[in-house]
């Protein structure tokens, strides 16, 4: 009876050790299978181009220059508010200035046009503009006598 319950242990052994190596073999060769069909799947629907892929690449690169730039903007927009606040005040006095600036000049050109209509003025602003030049409208030696 011990020789009918027990059989042969090599026997049992061998076919036991069979059977997880089928096992494993099997488990080995569906592992296999599952990881060929993910990276299928991956590559498949991931599929980047090269340009694409050495952009991304560059992204991080590109984000810190833009941080730079923008704090560098900024630094000069505050610079500028600045300079804007130091001559406000200026530009308020040369607001309350220009029209009476406008008003004088008006004057003038109306000053201008009044004596413009004066006989007589125009060959006398002749005279003091070529005075101020340096010429004269006399002929050399007219203006000068011998003295005795």
């Amino acid at each position: 009876m011990a020789s009918s319950k027990g059989g042969n242990p090599s026997k049992n052994k061998s076919a036991g050790q069979a059977a997880v190596e089928t096992a494993a073999q099997g488990a080995l060769e569906t592992a296999q299978a599952a990881v060929e069909s993910a990276q299928a799947v991956v590559s498949g629907t991931l599929r980047i181009p090269r340009a694409s892929a050495q952009i991304a690449a560059q992204l991080p690169d590109l984000l810190e220059n833009l941080a730079v730039a923008t704090e560098r903007l900024n630094a000069t927009i505050d610079r500028a508010e600045r300079y804007m606040a130091l001559t406000d005040p200026m530009v308020r006095t040369m607001d309350r200035l220009l029209p009476q600036m406008e008003a004088l000049i008006a004057t003038g050109n109306d000053l201008f046009k009044a004596l413009s209509n004066v006989p007589g003025v125009s060959r006398l602003g002749r005279l003091v503009s070529d005075r101020s030049s340096g010429k004269t409208d006399e002929p050399k030696g007219a203006g000068r006598r011998a003295k005795n």
